[in-house]
Order: C-alpha cells, then structure tokens, then sequence
C-alpha cells in the first residue's frame, strides 16, 4: 500500500532509491519541537512511512546548524505556547503534542538513522536517541539538560537513553545536566561514528542506501525482530522467529536474494 507523501509545514521529505529524508526546516528556532509544527511533521511522516512500501529507511536530519534545540525556552519563561495554564493542561498538552514523537517512532517500521548536524539540546537529544543508529557531525553537541531548567525530560528521553547506554552513564548525564561533545557522545555508544560536517549527510546516506538495498520485506521484519527482544521472553521470541521466518521464505524477494548470492558464487 502506498500513500501520497504528507504536506508538511516546517520541515521537507524526500524519497530517493527507498530512502525518506525529513529535514527539519526551522532554523531561525533552531528546529525547536515546542511552538513549531515539527511534531505534527514527524507524527505525518511517521505514518505515512508505515503505509508507504516504497520507503525502506527513513533518515532524519536539521537544517541550519543545530538538529534541533528541544523546547522553546522563551515559551517557557513567559508562561506561553505549550507550557502555558495549570498541570492539568501542561499535561494534556504533552500528551497531545511532543509525547506524539516517541510513540510515533518507536512504530516506524523501518530503520531509523538520525543525521546529527549539530546541537542536539533536550528534547533535541532525545528525539536524536529515539533513532535506531545516529551519525554525528564533529560540530555535534549532546546535551540531556531538562534538570538546569527545573524540569524533567517529559517526552521519553529517561526511557530510551539508559536503553541505549546503561542506567548509570544515562543517570549522570541527565542528573548533571552536562553538554558533551561528538566525540565523548562516540565514546558513551550514543553515536556511531562522528565525520567533519561537509561529510555527514554523505555518509548517512551511504549508509540508509546500504540498508535500502537490503529486501524490504524482510528487513521491516527483521526490526519488528529487534524491537520485540527487548520485551519478550526467550521461548516466546523463537516462536516469533519460526513464524517471521516462514514468511520470508515464502516471499519472492527471498528467491530472487538466494539467485542473485549463487550467481554471484559462481563468478
């Protein structure tokens, strides 16, 4: 099923050879997520992605030089946007609004690659991690920095960070509310590799197209796999193996993999 791409308000989608590009396109806010529509853009994307079997990878990224600055601070000193009124409705409204993001990706059925093209502040960060692989610029800054405010990382960002690297390194960065650079971000497992900035996005891409090549079918499957292990049972997972891996088999894309392998071994 596939449908036609989603308008967008504050951010741009392309889809080349399998791959989505979403680029937030909020500069002058640097890409915050609060008082812009980029959560209505993430959520749409999302979506559509999930109907749409022509993409296979979906690659986010910033324009601008920062990924995206979290929340928009000057809401927050006046009281305004979606910080405004009472707990009841700063509560709705996270619910309605930024809480959309985590739970819209974390269904994305395919690979999920941020291109980190600098600070990445806050909710920023946390969007950043709820990525299956990040890439970082050398310019490329990390900072879990709800606490320094006087808040708590209301969007999922305690949630998905000890997942991608330990209780206790995620603990500290959110306690002390630190910045740290690419490298160090490298060196926690928070990004995979870090390159200059005019080499990001050709790296990204280089490795969304090395995923996109794959079969697609299999690989939507192969990350529902990898997402339900963190939840499920042993005995229970395998059960789920034997019945996905039925499936594969009896897709073309299979056969038309193990050909192209033979004809490859017999060269």
């Amino acid at each position: 099923m596939n449908l036609p791409q989603p308008t967008l308000t504050d951010a741009d989608l392309t889809l080349e050879n399998r791959v989505a590009t979403l680029t937030m396109n909020r500069h002058d806010v640097r890409n915050a997520l609060t008082g812009t529509a980029l959560v209505d853009d993430i959520v749409a994307v999302a979506d559509w992605i999930n109907h749409c079997d022509d993409v296979s990878v979906l690659l986010i990224t910033g324009a601008g030089s920062a990924f995206s600055a979290g929340g928009n601070v000057k809401d927050m000193a006046n009281r305004g946007g979606d910080f405004a009124g009472d707990v009841a409705e700063v509560s709705a409204r996270y619910r309605q609004g930024i809480q959309r993001i985590p739970l819209a990706l974390q269904d994305v059925e395919v690979p999920i690659i941020a291109a980190v093209n600098g600070p990445a502040i806050g909710a920023g960060f946390d969007l950043a991690n709820m990525a299956d692989m990040r890439l970082a610029s050398s310019k490329a800054k990390f900072g879990e920095t709800f606490l320094n405010l006087g808040i708590i990382p209301g969007d999922g960002g305690a949630w998905f960070m000890q997942r991608l690297i330990g209780y206790q390194r995620a603990f500290e960065l959110t306690l002390s509310g630190r910045i740290i650079d690419a490298e160090e971000a490298k060196a926690y497992g928070i990004v995979l590799d870090v390159f200059e900035p005019q080499a990001l996005m050709q790296e990204a891409q280089a490795l969304a197209a090395r995923i996109a090549a794959q079969p697609p079918k299999a690989t939507r499957l192969t990350k529902r796999l990898m997402k339900m292990a963190q939840r499920t049972e042993l005995k229970d997972f395998l059960d789920l193996c034997a019945v996905f891996q039925g499936m594969c088999h009896n897709e073309p894309e299979h056969l038309e993999a193990v050909n192209t392998m033979l004809e490859k071994m017999s060269k």
